[in-house]
């Protein structure tokens, strides 16, 4: 058995709630989460038939992609398929958690998995975030730099890139002087003190803040830990949305459309103009990705593969990049796979159960 809790905050460190977009809904919507469950079902969509489904198996959480409430419920009165199933899942406890645009956004997420299954290499996000990133800075006396350093590392700071344990140290001499009511590591009450410190800075992503000035402050032997924090500007080239990648061997468009259509078990796969050429660089977006189409052409992208495209976005490739459409759900299929993988290594001995109602609500004649 394990808390509802526990389940939450591990798959929160894994897509932190900060990288969801601004309309998404991601984390628990429905139960308690001091409840203890025995297993999990995992699913893409949440309905009254996946409820169901989670009862007859006795699993007391529901792990989705898409939350079942995107936007405020006024009313339950059942009036409408989110309604109902809410109402199901409050009625025989079941609770439900989603983890939808921040699960995309991470490196490790769902486009990742799909390169995965494309067999993608050399991939990196396509659109990064801005904004989340800061810069701590803070003074430490020699004697402590690598333990508080190592520290700081540990609970997430420091990456750029492929790179980790980035920091730069800086010799200096602090100043203090100790109040009556203090205990301090060096100096006396009273009297300014004068000390050899290192000036240590480096960078985090935003929603590590109160883990890494924990770690600072437990691992540093001052009273009183000085310290700065900048917001900074930079892209955090590790988030974001989309992914570009390569194939190991290039293929003509007509193979690729054959694999894309196996490899999404696809009803049809809609596409602009073939260009005649190799493909060798693919872009891809689970989910409605049209809004990267300009960042997958920047980016020398010989396909875009993503869901949810309009008449008129097809338009847009101008015969620069080959679109195709292989469907939204189709796109979003492996994040079932994808929540079990991270659950059951996290949680060897949880029951994670996969769905077997299909929710996709397109059919194919």
């Amino acid at each position: 058995m394990l808390k509802i809790k526990e389940i939450v905050q591990f798959l929160e460190t894994v897509a932190p709630p900060a990288l969801q977009e601004s309309y998404d809904n991601a984390g628990l919507i429905v139960g308690n989460q001091e409840a203890e469950v025995s297993s999990a079902l995992v699913t893409i969509d949440v309905t009254e038939t996946v409820v169901d489904e989670a009862i007859e198996k006795k699993a007391g959480l529901i792990i989705a992609h898409h939350p079942i409430v995107f936007s405020g419920l006024k009313k339950l009165t059942g009036k409408n398929y989110v309604e109902r199933t809410v109402l199901k899942a409050i009625k025989n406890d079941v609770a439900v958690f989603a983890a939808h645009t921040n699960l995309d956004a991470v490196t490790g997420g769902v486009n990742t998995k799909i390169c995965e299954k494309l067999g993608l290499k050399n991939c990196r996000v396509m659109q990064p975030v801005s904004g989340q990133l800061k810069k701590l800075v803070t003074f430490i006396p020699a004697e402590s730099v690598e333990k508080v350093r190592t520290a700081i590392f540990e609970a997430g700071a420091g990456h750029i890139g492929n790179y980790d344990y980035c920091g730069y140290n800086l010799e200096g001499t602090g100043s203090f002087r100790a109040g009556e009511n203090t205990n301090p590591y060096v100096g006396e009450k009273g009297q300014v003190h004068y000390k050899e410190e290192i000036r240590f800075e480096t960078i985090f992503p935003g929603w590590l803040q109160n883990k890494i000035l924990k770690a600072l402050v437990e691992s540093h032997p001052y009273e009183e830990v000085a310290y700065d924090i900048y917001p900074l500007e930079n892209s955090f080239e590790k988030a974001g949305m989309g992914m570009i990648g390569e194939l190991e061997n290039p293929l003509s468009e007509k193979e690729f459309l054959k694999i894309l259509k196996k490899t999404f078990d696809a009803g049809c796969i809609k596409h602009t103009a073939l260009k005649g050429k190799n493909v060798s660089k693919v872009a891809v977006c689970g989910g409605a990705g049209s809004f990267l189409l300009n960042h997958a052409i920047a980016a020398g992208a010989d396909f875009f593969v993503s869901g949810d495209f309009k008449y008129h976005q097809f338009f847009d490739a101008e015969n620069k990049i080959v679109i195709a459409d292989v469907g939204h759900f189709e796109s979003e299929q492996f994040t079932k796979e994808l929540f079990h993988e991270l659950l059951t290594k996290k949680f060897p001995k949880f029951a994670v159960r996969f769905s077997e109602v299909r929710t996709n609500p397109v059919f194919y004649f």
